[in-house]
């Protein structure tokens, strides 16, 4: 499939294109599904790193549409990862949904990135849903020693079971329904954050929730809570108008 404007632009900025394999999947609640693939290369050429993703390709009313998914479990040395999708309505949860062994998807690797925090973090401050749930699972198994509050945002009832990697003895999490468009998760941060911040220069924030309420909580982070930009990291995963 060729990819358009948008593929020459990737490769313009040496973006890398490889070709992955279904070799299985899994249906993890009603609205959430893991498919397991090959790397075809892929892990051997850029080796992995926490919340490392990828663009997959995707057609959709005949032209090429891509979006962007976290690496689950990269193991270079098998050449495997798998991919998770939050179900709604889209070309990619279509082809998450009907995946099955031997299917083929193509993706591009540009952009991808990530900035171990120095000195290291005291405190994580995570905030998420089901979009970027793979990208809170990366995150705390890349600081495993270091405590974290994770404000984990729940659309759907089920969402409130999805696999987090917590250990009791140091991850605090707190499930959050989706109210108010993420008003009530922001809302939340705001109330909750400050009791366990503790020093802003030795905490780390990670937020990835929809681009609206993400740009609302980098601003709170960064100009209330006083952490400095450099300890800071948010990214919106998706728009509540999309």
């Amino acid at each position: 499939m060729a990819h358009g404007w948008e593929g020459a632009v990737l490769k313009l900025m040496r973006g890398k294109d490889y070709a992955f394999t279904v070799t299985g999947a899994e249906q993890v609640t009603d609205r959430y599904r893991r498919v397991h693939l090959t790397d075809g290369g892929l892990l051997r050429a850029v080796p992995p790193h926490p919340t490392m993703w990828v663009r997959l390709w995707f057609a959709r009313d005949g032209k090429p549409h891509q979006r962007a998914y976290t690496l689950v479990d990269p193991d270079p040395a098998t050449g495997t990862f798998s991919l998770e999708f939050a179900l709604h309505d889209g070309v990619a949860s279509d082809w998450a949904r009907t995946a099955v062994p031997g299917d083929t998807i193509e993706a591009t690797v540009q952009g991808t990135g990530f900035h171990h925090p120095e000195p290291a973090p005291e405190r994580l401050l995570v905030v998420g849903d089901p979009a970027s749930l793979p990208g809170v699972n990366s995150l705390l198994d890349a600081f495993p020693d270091t405590p974290a509050t994770i404000w984990f945002e729940t659309p759907h009832v089920t969402d409130r079971v999805l696999p987090l990697r917590l250990d009791a003895d140091r991850h605090d999490l707190r499930l959050v329904e989706r109210i108010d468009n993420g008003g009530h998760l922001l809302k939340q941060v705001r109330a909750e954050l400050p009791a366990v911040l503790g020093d802003p220069e030795k905490a780390y924030a990670w937020a990835a929730t929809d681009a609206a309420t993400t740009r609302a909580l980098a601003t709170y982070l960064r100009r209330e809570a006083g952490l400095p930009r450099r300890r800071v990291h948010a990214l919106g995963y998706w728009r509540a108008d999309a």
